[in-house]
Order: C-alpha cells, then structure tokens, then sequence
C-alpha cells in the first residue's frame, strides 16, 4: 500500500550500498558498510530539505514577530470566531506567511522513518506478529526486498556491527534471531544491548540539546505563551525520555537513523541561525545608514520650501492658481488679494464666488 514510499527509501538506501560496497578495505557485507549506507541515507533526504528547513526558520521567526498583532486579533474578536480566523488570514497573507512551511520539514521526514523502518523489518520476514510474514530462515534469505536482491538480502543478514546484526533489536524474538544462524553466530541480548544502548544514549541526549538550541532561541512572548511553554518542556524532557524507553524496540540501523539525524540537525541549525542573523543584522544597520542619511545635519535649518512646493504643485508642475508663490521661503500673497493701485480690489474671475480680503462681509449701504 505504501509501495511508493518504500521504493524510494530502499533506491536511496541501495545506491549508498553499492557505493560504500565498492571500498575495498569495507566490501558489500561488511556492517559499517551497511551502517554508513543507513547514515548518508539521513544526510541525502536532509540535503534536500535543506531549503525547506530555512523556510521553516524564516516562518518560525515571523510567527514570533507577529505574535503581538494576533493577540490583539484574539482579544479584539473574541466572540466571534469566525471574524477572528478571517482576520488572522487576512494578516497572515499580508506578511506572506505560511504555516505549513514551519511543519513541512517534520512532515517530510515522518514517511521516510516508516518507509526505512519497513524496509529493514522486511530484510527479515521470519517473524510471526502483526504485519510479518512468518517466513522460514531459508524462505526469508531467498526472497528479494524492493530495490534488494536475493544476494542483497543475505549480506544484510551476514553483516555485522560490533557482533550485532543492524536490523535486529533489544527485544526481538529468539525465533527472529534464529533467521541470522546460516551466517555466523546467532546473537544475543547482551550482544544487540552493547550496541544498542550508547546509541540510545547519544540519541536521547542529541534530541536534549537540539531542543534546547530551538528554544534558547524564542523570543521572551513565545516563551512566555502558555501552550510554547508545554511544547517546550516536552521537547526538552518528553521526547528524550522517549528515545530511552523506546529504543528496546527498535532496530539498532533505527538508532543510528536517530543519532544521524540529530547530529545533522545540531549543525544545521548552527549554519541556518547564523545565516539569517547576519542577514538581518546586515538589514539593521542599512536601515540606521539611510535614517542617517535623511536626517538634516546638525546646525542646518530644515528645508520646508521644497515640501510646500511639492504640495502646491499640480500635476504638469505648475503652481495652482489659489496657492501663494514662495520665493526662497517667503510667502506672498496672490495678487487677487492685494488693491490694485487705484485703491480698488481686483475683481474676481467670471464664475468665482467673490472673497473678503479681511474674512468680514461688506457693510451696506443705508439708504
């Protein structure tokens, strides 16, 4: 049903084998080579979410900055939910925000961790529970697995990370182990649990840190937001705790998926964060350069002629036929408003209401 994704993976998952595989000193059945195949497997998938992920930190940063104006927007349309949601998209597209591009890089990865998964589960089909097969040991090593083939198959089932098979768990059951017999020793608990374990400890406390780096840098509101303050603390305690408890049931090339993952996020995140502080540092200071460049020098008086100007210019340039002229800041009143020099004021223009010079009416005249 989900063949679409277990293609892929195993495809990636393949050609890594193929390359590592042709090492001489490591060769097809080694484990390392089988573990570095499971590790670029990781690096390949997050090389191309690369640009996602800064678009998630983009968003992220964004979301913080418009915190304030969707409060208002909370508080200022409360009872009514349905202006609130319009109003909170209408913002929203005003900023060019997407939320989806803030989940796209978690969403990404999820089909990947089930399709690999999957696809290792299926490089030993000998299990009897929910979803497996129950194959015989010899049935499993000559049946094919997606992009691997027979003699795919039987050099995972022969590879070996210090004595323990990639595929197998902590609590995996004796009649799964038997299926790894034809190819040297069948493995213990103690011999899955050496290996195991430090990676669930690297892994718990890789998820720790790479948390507390994305928290330490929220602004103090979305810290300050009661549901980020819960997110937080189960990112920072909830989910390593979970790599502990969970790790006996997965697959050791799953914890070096975990490991792998986490370690290329912890630097990813240190390149991207500083990418985009020095890219907003260097938009600061244009900003104060150009206010620097617009504010009058000290001691200068400022120019008011050129904005007065600007508004009495009409459209073809010209000054209108009401406004006053100004001569190196001086105002002079139109020449309608002065006598003309017979004593008498100059009469209006044909259609124009006729104006007092003083804004008082004539007196009449008695009779």
């Amino acid at each position: 049903m989900l063949d679409f994704i277990y293609y892929p993976v195993s495809g990636i998952l393949w050609v890594w084998h193929k390359v590592f595989g042709a090492i001489p000193f490591l060769g097809p059945d080694s484990g390392i080579t089988w573990a570095l195949s499971v590790v670029f497997l990781v690096f390949t998938l997050r090389a191309v979410l690369y640009k996602p992920f800064v678009k998630q930190v983009r968003t992220t940063r964004q979301m913080q900055e418009l915190q304030p104006q969707i409060k208002a927007l909370q508080k200022k349309y409360s009872g009514d939910r349905q202006r609130q949601a319009t109003e909170m998209q209408k913002l929203q597209k005003e900023h060019g925000f997407n939320p989806i591009m803030g989940c796209l890089p978690v969403l990404a990865q999820a089909p990947v961790f089930i399709g690999l998964f999957h696809v290792l589960r299926s490089f030993n089909r000998t299990g009897t529970g929910i979803g497996q097969l129950g194959m015989s040991v010899e049935a499993n090593a000559n049946t094919p697995n997606y992009f691997f083939s027979v003699e795919d198959v039987q050099s995972f089932l022969s590879a070996r990370l210090f004595g323990a098979p990639i595929s197998a768990w902590i609590t995996m059951p004796k009649a799964q182990l038997d299926a790894f017999a034809a190819y040297g020793p069948i493995p213990t608990v103690l011999n899955i649990a050496v290996v195991a374990v430090p990676l669930m400890v690297i892994a718990s406390i890789a998820t720790h840190f790479n948390s507390r780096a994305s928290v330490g840098r929220q602004s103090p509101e979305a810290a300050a937001n009661p549901q980020s303050a819960i997110m937080n603390k189960l990112a920072l305690w909830v989910f390593p705790l979970g790599v502990l408890v969970g790790g006996p049931f997965l697959p050791i090339a799953i914890l070096l998926y975990w490991v792998s993952n986490n370690i290329w996020t912890y630097g990813q995140q240190h390149i991207v964060f500083r990418r985009i502080d020095a890219e907003e540092e260097e938009k600061k200071q244009a900003a104060i350069a150009r206010r620097a460049d617009n504010a009058p020098k000290p001691g200068a008086r400022p120019d008011l002629t050129k904005k007065k100007k600007k508004s009495a210019t009409a459209t073809d340039g010209s000054l209108s036929d009401n406004e006053p002229e100004i001569v190196e800041g001086v105002i002079e009143s139109d020449v309608s408003d002065q006598p003309s020099g017979d004593g008498s004021a100059s009469k209006p223009k044909p259609g124009a209401r006729p104006q007092s010079n003083r804004g008082k009416s004539p007196k009449r005249k008695r009779r």
